[in-house]
């Protein structure tokens, strides 16, 4: 019996449930597993991964909205910058990034220092800020998102994952960053249709692992739910430790395979 599909209908339950309720789509993680467990193969992880975040992302975005989490116009702010940088990154990664050893490289150029942020702000001591302290000028942000959804099209993950580590890491709250972090990450993912396009024209594989992709995609939709609405009863020092260990980790074995 093929194990694929129970086997990333797991993966994406388990992955969304704990990282839902920081804002980080399960992607981050899960295109490790895509790449040494179910051999998916390069660029095609980054639509599969696309995928995932397409078909999961309403499940925490629904319970989200559902408790009133949603609202105000930082999710607006951070679709309206990482919307065109993924396409961007999406023509990066197909044309200029194909190799492996690059992509492993580029896998642990950007897990480090995200590992490496959520658990420096979780071992720190709490301090007492006012509410606009994290607060950045929307040219600025919108700036940012720039940036990161074009790092996020590249990595597969629609940006929304990087930006919100970055902006809890200023002092935002995590109430409030998760759910703009995850429709960032949602309406960017739905980009993720560019790579069946840039196919017509690569020799590559490019074209999303379906079967995967919808598995593990199915199974955040159950996890994303769950974890939003587990949010207010988790521990969040210990739930960024957690995720920030996870991504040091992951960044340093990948570090060292590209080294080898």
């Amino acid at each position: 019996m093929d194990w694929t599909v129970p086997g990333g209908l797991a993966a994406g339950l388990l992955i969304a449930t704990v990282t839902a309720p920081v804002g980080v789509s399960g992607a981050v993680f899960l295109l490790p597993i895509e790449l040494s467990v179910f051999g998916v193969p390069n660029p095609a992880v980054s639509a599969t991964n696309l995928l995932f975040n397409v078909v999961a992302g309403p499940g925490a975005l629904w319970r989200y909205r559902r408790d009133g989490a949603l609202h105000g116009d930082l999710a607006r702010r951070l679709v309206l910058g990482t919307l065109p940088g993924v396409v961007l990154g999406a023509a990066i990664r197909v044309f200029a990034l194909p190799g492996p050893d690059v992509f492993r490289l580029l896998i642990a150029t950007l897990l480090l220092p995200l590992g490496l942020w959520l658990c420096l702000r979780a071992l720190a001591p709490a301090r007492h800020r006012p509410p606009s302290a994290g607060e950045l000028a929307p040219r600025t942000l919108t700036g940012l998102a720039l940036v990161v959804g074009v790092v996020g099209g590249i990595y597969g993950i629609g940006g929304g994952s990087l930006l919100g580590p970055i902006l809890v890491g200023r002092g935002l709250p995590v109430a409030r960053v998760a759910p703009a972090a995850l429709a960032a990450t949602f309406a960017t993912s739905l980009v993720g249709a560019a790579y069946a396009l840039l196919s017509l024209v690569s020799s590559g594989e490019v074209a999303p692992d379906w079967w995967l992709g919808l598995a593990c995609g199915t199974g955040g939709l159950i996890g994303g739910y769950l974890g939003a609405r587990l949010q207010p009863r988790l521990p969040e020092r210990a739930l960024r430790l957690l995720l920030g260990t996870l991504a040091t980790a992951l960044g340093a074995l990948y570090a060292a395979q590209t080294l080898n």
